[in-house]
């Protein structure tokens, strides 16, 4: 049985208050969606529900599109501005996790600050131009975030670059219901195809040596889409858990970057 104590319980009004909170107690904890706090046993000192911290919107500028970390996936799915965008490779990323009381719950700021290997949102995140904003560590790329090892901060907002750029998000499901056995992203702007797989299990990952090919092909058809796939199923390692063998993954990898990549173009 999982059962959770909770010591203290809080709502701060803003991000830095909730970052102020954060680091006055060892035991404290932020609550964003509290879609997965329910597992395991565990005690926390200090909650922090960051529910009315006023970080849930999606905001336009003239370059960049900001969105809140207590922004859901549901408000993902269906936003107009980003519906407008990247050919709606962040909607259709999320449109099938599980169902739609769980897409009302999981937040943007948590799926990306958990680095969960399991993420369709990271997937299609990586293959944009994309900024976090920490309170503590403040502004970086997605990708130094992940490579780095932050593991005590708040993620206060995501800013995505304005882009006229294809892209084309691939996944892999036992059902329509459950996790992603593996995900890919393919995006092609002016500096050419970005290719990033997911869910390998593992957090989605550029296949740079597909990469470095297909960008290097005078044409792209079904032949070099399939050669990308195949290089991409090669470089990258894959593991097996419940949802599927590592064998399996390796297939469908060439098979998920082919598809995206004939998609974009």
């Amino acid at each position: 049985m999982s059962i959770i104590t909770i010591g203290e319980y809080v709502k701060p009004k803003s991000p830095q208050e909730a970052y102020d909170l954060l680091m006055s107690k060892k035991n404290s904890q932020l609550i964003g969606g509290g879609t997965y706090i329910h597992l395991g046993k565990k005690h926390i000192g200090l909650a922090i529900d960051l529910s009315d911290s006023e970080m849930e919107y999606i905001n336009e500028t003239d370059t960049t599109i900001e969105i809140g970390a207590m922004t859901t996936f549901r408000e993902i799915e269906t936003n107009k501005i980003l519906s407008k965008y990247f050919d709606n490779l962040l909607s259709r990323s999320v449109e099938n996790i599980v169902g739609v009381q769980l897409r009302n719950m999981v937040a943007v700021g948590s799926t990306v600050f958990s680095r969960y290997n399991f993420s369709d949102f990271i997937t299609g995140l990586r293959v944009l131009d994309v900024k976090i904003v920490l309170i503590g560590g403040g502004e970086m790329t997605l990708d130094e975030f992940i490579d780095s090892e932050r593991n005590r901060d708040l993620l206060e907002k995501i800013i995505i670059k304005k882009e006229i750029l294809r892209a084309s998000f691939q996944m892999m499901r036992n059902s329509m219901a459950d996790y992603a056995i593996l995900n890919a992203a393919v995006s092609k702007g002016d500096k050419g195809f970005k290719i990033v797989v997911g869910a390998r299990p593992g957090i989605a990952v550029f296949a740079t040596n597909a990469m470095e090919y297909i960008n290097s092909c005078n044409e792209i058809n079904e032949e070099t889409a399939d050669k990308a796939g195949q290089i991409a199923s090669e470089e990258l390692t894959f593991g097996t858990n419940v949802l599927g063998s590592k064998e399996y993954r390796t297939h469908i990898a060439r098979v998920l970057v082919k598809s995206a990549i004939l998609e974009v173009v």
